[in-house]
């Protein structure tokens, strides 16, 4: 992104020295996977590689990989006919300059290349960025990177310094070592293998599809680096982030207590290491707890600091906190606690500080909390002991000339005002693990946020190990922001072709909803979202049916609970197995996740002959009246606590976003917001 602003200013020392690796990188095809036997990571990218078309991995049709297709689609529009990759037949590829974080695939990264390339390098040149002080005192360089697709190696002046597998989440890799042989000039040579499989159903890779054009519900496929690269100093031994295991718990909005784990990372054995917690708002400082001592056998530390205020602090806060968080509002303030909501997004500073044996301050992180509470029973969502409708947007966060790589940090923050001026109050995040500048503009504007991660395609042992780890990290990535308040593993079933008769399948899912709950008991999980739960805390349904007859379906919890696109909402014992199946829980929420898709019949603003949706407005004004009479619908029987509205934005053939893939309104944003307002009135009028 061309803007340079830290990319995790969630977690952020205020004496921050740090330089982004965004922009040019030397960029190289490896066909055929030859670059380590050439020693390309020893020796420098070649200026060209000889290509064997006879060695390359091509696709032929697969029974597996067209059914998964075919029953996925449905019948969202026909399907190509042999739509394969295929290798472009070159005999060479050459050495190029790819604009870093964004994917070959796409314009912006100066590349835009189609097809099969499963290998590609990147290499440019870093420097030490410490000071004279900074390596006296044995501090480290972290090469850090938000996200690269899908298994990456590194390697600077020739020696592996780490690397890392799932395409989805952060990594850091501590290159210090490397530089303490001399580089030409301080400069030094850091070379990236990366490794994207075009073909594997049991590689996590969301709506990234696996033929040559896109098509239905999946889009352009994105390998390699695309979100932000950067290197960091940092202190040898140091506060870790929430990636290493660093939880703020911010629910007990009664006691206005925070209770923290926080984890020091590479300290030495025994050494008496200490953390201190100092809290404050809107530049009040509140409290601070004592300095806690590291545990003799463990690196973690529990604090626990209390976030109310008396009446003094509450006099010295100014207008920028009293315009968000008015003191006569009971949605904002409880027992002289500020609540967090979307309508009061009021962030607490914290200020975490690590202390060596002799006493001494050697680390200092800020970063913010929100106190919210989150319930779910009485078939209702609760946000801070209220019944709390959601009304969110289904976002994929995909942009025309980069992708899944935001063009700019702004764009994130622009999506949820998008989405806030048609009304919605949240997203779910579909089939991705957005930038972390998403989750810390949505805690300051107020916007709640389902976390979700990239599904694969096909079961097997594979995909368990990778899934497993992959979700664990994007859990532990996102699990201190207030705005996210619900965990979907998995979507649609995808990935899990046999639920209606296949325990192990079953079991994994079981095996998510327990792990997820182990991370993070304070939010609900949406364990297959839309269809054949296996055990969660909620039930949610798919439904893209026009407004009438999704009307008629959530009039009563028998339609809502009846088979949607030919699967049961719930799968069903199995006692052969000695398997309990699942059932829908009475005091649990029900929530649509996934209506609409609406597109407008093609006009002068037509695309593409492939351009589609679930079903076809005449024009802007019909495709309101079928929003209003969906929205109603869904809500007017009771039943339903929230929907998920199909979708944000188009993003290439699916053509049925409120914007369009630009970001340009389709309808007047004020009407749409009269409905969903209205909705949500609706909704409160019936909790009385």
């Amino acid at each position: 992104m061309a803007n340079q602003q830290y990319p995790r200013p969630d977690w952020q020392r205020p004496s921050l020295n740090w330089h982004s690796l965004n922009g040019p990188w030397s960029f190289l095809f490896d066909d055929n996977d030859v670059g380590q036997a050439q020693g390309w990571h020893l020796n420098g990218l070649p200026s060209e590689v000889f290509v064997d078309p006879a060695l390359t991995n091509t696709a032929s049709p697969t029974q597996d990989s067209e059914s998964i297709t075919a029953k996925i689609a449905g019948d969202t529009q026909a399907l190509i006919k042999g739509n394969l990759f295929k290798s472009d037949g070159a005999v060479r590829h050459q050495k190029r300059e790819i604009q870093v974080p964004y994917v070959w695939q796409c314009p912006a990264s100066g590349v835009e290349e189609k097809g099969v390339h499963e290998v590609f390098w990147y290499e440019r040149s870093i420097r030490d960025l410490r000071t004279s002080e900074q390596k006296e005192r044995g501090d480290r360089v972290s090469l850090r990177f938000g996200a690269v697709d899908y298994e990456a190696r590194a390697w600077v002046d020739g020696s592996f310094v780490g690397g890392h597998r799932g395409g989805h989440v952060p990594f850091s890799i501590d290159v210090t070592d490397a530089f303490a042989k001399e580089g030409r000039g301080g400069e030094h040579r850091v070379t990236i293998r990366v490794y994207d499989s075009a073909y594997d159903l049991t590689q996590p890779r969301g709506k990234q599809y696996w033929g040559a054009q896109p098509e239905s519900i999946f889009y352009t496929p994105s390998g390699g680096i695309w979100q932000s690269v950067w290197l960091e100093v940092v202190p040898r031994v140091r506060l870790g982030d929430s990636s290493d295991g660093t939880v703020l718990r911010g629910d007990d909005i009664e006691g206005g207590k925070l209770k923290a784990s926080i984890h020091v990372l590479e300290r030495p054995a025994g050494w008496k290491y200490a953390v201190g917690l100092e809290v404050s708002l809107g530049g009040v400082r509140l409290n601070s707890t004592e300095k806690v001592d590291l545990p003799r056998e463990s690196d973690f530390v529990s604090l626990e600091a209390d976030l109310r205020l008396d009446s003094a602090q509450i006099e010295q806060l100014g207008q920028d906190i009293l315009s968000t968080a008015p003191l006569n509002s009971d949605r904002a303030w409880l027992n002289n606690v500020a609540l967090w909501s979307p309508e009061h997004p009021t962030l607490y500073t914290l200020t975490l500080s690590l202390y060596d044996p002799s006493g001494i301050k050697i680390d200092t992180v800020e970063t913010t909390t929100g106190l919210r509470k989150i319930s779910w029973n009485d078939s209702a969502f609760r946000l801070n002991n209220r019944p709390y409708f959601q009304a969110l947007f289904l976002d994929q966060g995909y942009w025309p000339r980069t992708f899944m790589t935001p063009p700019s940090p702004d764009s994130l923050k622009t999506d949820i005002q998008l989405s806030k001026k048609m009304g919605f109050n949240g997203c779910r995040k579909h089939q991705k693990v957005e930038d972390p500048l998403f989750h810390y503009w949505a805690d300051r504007l107020g916007f709640l946020v389902w976390g979700e991660m990239a599904n694969a395609y096909s079961f097997s042992s594979q995909y368990v190990t990778r899934f497993d780890q992959e979700w664990h990290e994007a859990v532990l990535r996102d699990i201190n922001h207030p705005s996210v308040v619900a965990w979907t593993p998995v979507n649609e079933s995808w990935a899990y072709t046999d639920l209606a008769h296949d325990v192990e399948q079953r079991n994994h899912i079981r095996s998510l909803y327990h792990a997820t709950k182990v991370l993070d008991p304070t939010r609900p999980v949406n364990d297959n979202c839309g269809w054949e739960h296996v055990k969660g805390d909620l039930t949610t349904f798919h439904d893209y049916s026009d407004g009438d007859k999704l009307t008629e379906t959530c009039k009563t919890v028998d339609g809502i609970l009846a088979p949607k696109a030919e699967r049961p909402v719930f799968v069903a014992a199995l006692p052969e197995h000695r398997d309990p199946g699942a059932t829908h829980d009475p005091e649990a929420p029900i929530i649509c996740t996934e209506f609409g898709g609406i597109n407008i019949a093609q006009g002068e603003a037509a695309t593409g002959d492939r351009d589609w949706g679930y079903t076809t407005a005449s024009d802007p004004k019909d495709l309101l009246k079928r929003i209003e009479t969906m929205m109603r619908g869904i809500v007017e029987g009771g039943h339903v606590c929230g929907f998920v509205y199909t979708q944000l934005t188009d993003i290439e053939q699916e053509v049925n976003g409120l914007y369009t893939l630009e970001r340009e309104e389709k309808l007047d944003a004020a009407e749409v917001r009269k409905i969903v307002e209205g909705v949500i009135e609706r909704y409160d009028g019936l909790q009385k």
